[in-house]
């Protein structure tokens, strides 16, 4: 048996379109909205019906203006939904995805569940319907707060604030650097509207940034090493990235190996062990990192302050550096356990 919300949401729908009273026209706003299956497109419906796209754009525009004017008078149940859906609005923030508005209305979510709250929505006359474009995602917010002017205006102010900081910002912190935001619910609402935003574990940042939005599993990798802030084994990633939120995490220890010695921004400092690039570590061999060591020094040094500098950047045993030392050509000892570069 169906959701009584569901139910009352579909079957409102449907009695206003029985309002309509022309067949092709009912066509029009079941097929532009997707109430019966997908939404159409303007080109679609036309030779569907025989008519031109323009002819198709005004009859859609005619009919919405004649349904908006009954909805303040009488048109069925209208009121009564507005009612609900601006209760659970004031619960989301003032503003919401429509699918998330579907979702809190009691229904799945899928498409024809958003198509029947947005047309609904459209027809409110204290609702305001943000259409979906390359900016936003299709929403719904309450009038008295804002109208689709500075719904936008409020949606753009909360991305330009998250780009200037530069990096992942939580709601809370971004809700103090916003002013006239009553509440970090209001910010989070507004920052779920941008497609220009993306979040993870309530971080939230561009959609380009890789630690709101890690698209691969190089990205992911990175993911995990900044939020451990520490050196991990290859296999201790695999596992992380496995248990984490991500999408597509079902990826192989190997895949994860290959990609860690391939992308720049990872740096072998130990046996299967890699740390972050940006955190100061240099790529190379344990003779590589000793190397620098003693050209940045200029003069010889002993042996236990050299084992002292390499442990800063490498996680590795005493007896490799000892090794390394002892046993490479590059390496002259000048004095009892103190070295130098050969020439």
């Amino acid at each position: 048996m169906e959701d009584t919300a569901q139910l009352d949401i579909k079957q409102a729908a449907k009695e206003i379109l029985e309002t309509i009273d022309r067949d092709r026209e009912r066509e029009i706003i079941a097929r532009r909205f997707g109430l019966y299956d997908r939404k159409e497109t303007l080109e679609q419906i036309g030779e569907l019906l025989g008519i031109t796209r323009e002819r198709v754009r005004q009859l859609e525009k005619a009919i919405l203006i004649r349904l908006k004017l009954a909805a303040e008078k009488d048109l069925p149940n209208i009121h009564q939904i507005e009612k609900e859906f601006i209760k659970h609005l004031s619960e989301m923030g003032r503003v919401a995805r429509v699918s998330d508005l579907a979702k809190k209305a009691g229904l799945t979510g899928d498409d024809r569940d958003k198509a029947h709250v947005a047309f609904l929505s459209s027809l409110a006359p204290n609702l305001t319907v943000l259409d979906e474009n390359d900016d936003y995602h299709q929403s719904v917010a309450i009038k008295e707060h804002h109208n689709e002017k500075q719904l936008k205006e409020r949606v753009g102010e909360v991305v330009k604030t998250i780009k200037t900081h530069g990096t992942p910002v939580t709601i809370s912190e971004l809700h103090t650097k916003l002013s006239g935001y009553e509440h970090p619910e209001h910010v989070r609402a507004l920052a779920s509207v941008s497609k220009g935003l993306a979040n993870l574990k309530d971080q939230w940042g561009l959609i380009k940034w890789p630690l709101v939005n890690p698209k691969n599993i190089r990205d992911k990798i990175y993911v995990i090493l900044q939020e451990n802030e520490k050196p991990m084994h290859f296999s201790e990633i695999a596992k992380h990235i496995k248990d984490s939120d991500f999408k597509r995490k079902d990826v192989t220890t190997q895949a994860i190996h290959n990609e860690l010695i391939k992308d720049g921004r990872f740096v072998l400092i130990g046996r299967g062990i890699y740390a972050l690039k940006e955190w100061g570590y240099q790529k190379g061999t344990v003779a590589d990192i000793i190397s620098k060591i003693l050209k940045k020094s200029k003069e010889p040094m002993h042996r236990d302050d050299i084992v002292r500098e390499v442990l800063k950047s490498r996680q590795v045993k005493e007896t490799t550096i000892l090794l390394n030392l002892q046993g490479k050509s590059q390496f002259k000892r000048v004095a009892k356990a103190t070295y130098e570069l050969a020439e």
